[in-house]
Formats: C-alpha cells, structure tokens, sequence
C-alpha cells in the first residue's frame, strides 16, 4: 500500500490562549536574518485553532495542521499534544 503523502503545512508551536469553545490560539515561532543587520531573530505568529475535545491547555506544545476554513480565522486544527 503506498501512502499518500499530505501536501498541507503542518506546524510546532505554543498554546497560548484555551479561553474560546473548541478553539485555542496557538503561537508559533520562526527564525529569520535581519535585512540590514544579517542577525538571526525570532518572529512570531498566532494561529486560531480547532480543537474538536478541549483538550489543550496554556503552555502545552502542539503540533497543528492547515485545513479547510472552519470560521472567519479558522484555517488549523489539531493534531496532537506534544507536551
């Protein structure tokens, strides 16, 4: 059986906010070289996303995968908890 290989972005970041109903945002970092200055820099971003049985909780590390758009700012859900 071959697999299917998923062509969906699948990214790591932080729980940083569980207050919605099935929703948490989740904060994700990226490195990345300052135009003028060359140094490494951290830069971040805020997801919202689903997450179907309230399992995650602030602090958690998880990992989210992109999906078809479930609200306005939907487009994540998750897919598992790390830590």
């Amino acid at each position: 059986m071959s697999e299917k290989k998923s062509k969906r972005k699948i990214l790591i970041g932080e729980v940083t906010s569980d207050k919605m109903k099935k929703t948490i945002i989740v904060r994700v970092m990226r490195l990345s070289k300052h135009p003028r200055y060359h140094r490494i820099i951290k830069k971040y971003n805020k997801f919202k996303v689903h997450d179907e049985n309230n399992k995650a909780k602030i602090g958690n590390l998880v990992r989210i995968e992109e999906t078809r758009p479930l609200s306005k700012d939907k487009r994540w859900r998750l897919l598992e908890i790390l830590r």
